[in-house]
């Protein structure tokens, strides 16, 4: 049946109205395919520009270092509008383009093309899409190389745990850890000593046999730590409480260890205090006896005996908060009894933190000083501010008027007011209202300072000789720029492990900024591997911007083909309470988009590994890197 001219001739206006489609404006794609490809020139550009760079690379290397290199020239150029108009068209928008970037931009260059009407299109441009995964293989060997193959057939990403000092003697828990899927074993140069460490390999090298498994060692070196130093000391006391819940019930009795003085004392991970008992009442005591005591604040305290832990050593527990002094009686009691009694033994004096209220002065100076709160005026000498030793003189050399200075985790933060040769005028510009403690031990950040402090200490070369002969990979901490990094490899070479694998730590606003150089300086050598340490960066930029920039760490690790190590209180409340919150599996879901995830130490650090291994294999089923993964859904209308 014929149509109408009228019908026809309104079908024909509703057309001429409707907006054209892009895709077959032969005008605006030709436009567009010549703004892809001056967009490649630019990326072909910064590479003929470093080249120097590329000939120090090490040939497994070579193809990721070119692609980072096309990445960073990609990304210095604002793109968002081009990728509008290659979203109307259908086409890639280069969101996910990270490990290929020429192979990306040539497809949608030749695409653009024939939408143009072209057909003498270059050769190479119709081979691209061959190209587009081989940066992703070359991103899995690598991966391989470093940690070496799964311990999960259901799980890609691997994971990683810190060891605690328990290892050392606790085989069956190596053994655990392994078996429920540990693929790295982080052993942390700033604690314990070679003995430990010796034994806590020696282990893991066992499970390994045992359990036909692959587990990675890797020993991180401490790195120039820059800390607050020692502060006047009180009453020698030490105090414990029981973990508590929200209505301060106790719920879980705090762990003390009591020991006759001269006894070897077994090493534990979770202990919230260790008194020495005088005499031979430790001697004499039995399981479920009772240590009876006043601590302090004059309040009578029992401690019941839950287990004999060695010659001389017994692991008691108590459900109230209790301060106890040297030199307290204490009487040991059964059934109701006393069946003796003496003191408690020495106790180390404990330091007496400052606190900092918003607006106090503080002075930072050299560990020759004493750290100690601010002073009253008295008739015999004038009122002082605060002052707090630090651990690293490059501070007072180094940092300017002006430049923010961060303690304890960025709990506290100041600004220089004054600079001398010894000493730093800190003015306090964040604290708790009713003000914010400030021990010894606590880290120091100079977010805004170039610090001209080697990469590695005197302490860190002789750990290292320890690492080159008992382990697989070694970690760099607070990498600050390329020269840290081949000062690391010019020491593995004399120590003749040149070969030997290396974990970059990214902790600072200066490293995430050279991230590309160091990358490039440490693909000088291979494997490699990057660490993104959560922590101190964020405190370093700011917790508002960590996500921003882990994100930008990740995308420039796989232009390069470097795997990269999600590090930093990832299921920190199941590892260390034993149950984690819903921020905390959230997070866990996220890591799955590295290669590999680590875990910290903690009493229920067995749960959070089984936890971490179920949420990555599923992960894997949605995700990988930046694209999501359509599997089928179980879902009904």
């Amino acid at each position: 049946m014929k149509r109408s001219a009228k019908a026809t001739g309104r079908t024909a206006r509703r057309s001429a109205s409707l907006p054209r489609s892009p895709v077959f404006d032969k005008a605006s794609n030709r436009a567009l395919a010549r703004r892809i490809q001056a967009i490649h020139q630019r990326c072909l550009a910064l590479e003929q520009d470093c080249a120097e760079a590329l000939r120090q690379v090490h040939p497994a290397f070579q193809p990721g270092a070119r692609n980072l290199l096309h990445y960073v020239g990609l990304r210095q150029q604002e793109l968002r509008d081009v990728q509008r108009e290659l979203s109307v068209r259908g086409l890639s928008s280069l969101g996910r383009c990270e490990s290929h970037v020429l192979p990306a931009l040539e497809v949608v260059q030749t695409v653009l093309e024939r939408l143009a009407g072209a057909t003498d299109l270059r050769r190479e441009a119709l081979q691209a899409p061959r190209h587009l995964e081989a940066g992703a293989a070359r991103l899995r060997r690598n991966k391989a190389s470093l940690f070496g193959r799964s311990s999960s057939r259901g799980r890609s990403v691997r994971i990683m745990v810190t060891m605690p000092a328990d290892a050392a003697q606790d085989y069956a828990m190596v053994r655990e850890l392994m078996a429920a899927g540990m693929d790295v074993a982080r052993v942390n140069c700033a604690h314990d000593g070679p003995d430990t460490w010796r034994r806590i390999i020696t282990n893991l090298r066992r499970a390994e046999k045992e359990l036909g498994k692959c587990c990675r060692i890797m020993m991180d070196l401490a790195g120039p730590k820059l800390r607050t130093g020692a502060m006047e000391l009180g009453a020698p006391l030490v105090s414990f409480q029981p973990e508590r819940d929200e209505r301060r019930w106790p719920i879980a009795p705090a762990q003390i260890l009591l020991h006759r003085p001269g006894a070897v004392l077994p090493m534990r991970e979770k202990l919230d205090a260790v008194l020495p008992i005088t005499g031979d009442l430790v001697d004499q005591a039995r399981v479920d006896d009772e240590f009876r005591f006043q601590d302090s604040r004059q309040r009578r305290r029992l401690l019941r005996v839950i287990t004999r832990e060695a010659d001389g050593v017994l692991r008691s527990e108590c459900l109230d908060s209790t301060w106890v002094e040297a030199n307290t009686p204490i009487e040991l009691m059964r059934d109701g009894v006393v069946l003796s009694a003496s003191r408690i033994g020495e106790l180390p004096a404990q330091p007496r933190p400052i606190v900092l209220h918003v607006g106090d002065t503080l002075w930072v100076t050299t560990e020759a000083e004493t750290g100690r709160n601010a002073r009253a005026a008295t008739k015999r000498r004038p009122a002082a501010p605060a002052q707090i030793p630090c651990t690293l003189d490059a501070v007072f050399r180094d940092a300017r008027v002006g430049h923010r200075i961060l303690f304890d985790d960025g709990k506290i933060e100041g600004v220089i007011r004054a600079t001398h040769p010894d000493r730093l005028r800190v003015i306090i510009q964040r604290a708790a209202p009713q003000g914010s403690k400030l021990r010894p031990e606590k880290g120091i950040n100079l977010p805004d300072t170039n610090l001209s402090v080697p990469a590695l200490s005197a302490g860190d070369l002789a750990s290292l000789q320890f690492a080159v002969k008992h382990a697989d990979i070694v970690s760099l901490s607070f990498v600050h720029r390329p020269e840290d990094v081949l000062l690391l490899r010019k020491q593995l070479a004399e120590l003749g492990r040149a070969d030997m694998a290396v974990v970059l730590k990214i902790e600072t606003r200066l490293a995430l900024r050279q991230l590309p150089r160091i990358l490039l300086a440490g693909m000088q050598g291979s494997p490699l591997g990057v660490m993104v340490a959560r922590g101190d960066l964020a405190i370093e930029a700011g917790w508002e911007r960590l996500s921003e920039l882990q994100e930008d760490i990740l995308w420039i690790c796989e232009a390069a083909h470097v795997p990269v190590i999600w590090a930093t209180q990832v299921l920190e409340g199941l590892a260390k309470k034993g149950l984690p919150s819903r921020a905390e599996v959230t997070d866990a879901a996220m890591s799955a988009r590295a290669d590999c995830v680590m875990l910290n130490k903690g009493p229920h650090i067995l749960s959070a590994v089984r936890f971490l291994d179920g949420i990555l294999a599923r992960m894997q089923a949605h995700q990988y890197k930046k694209r999501d993964l359509m599997r089928r859904l179980d879902i009904r209308v």
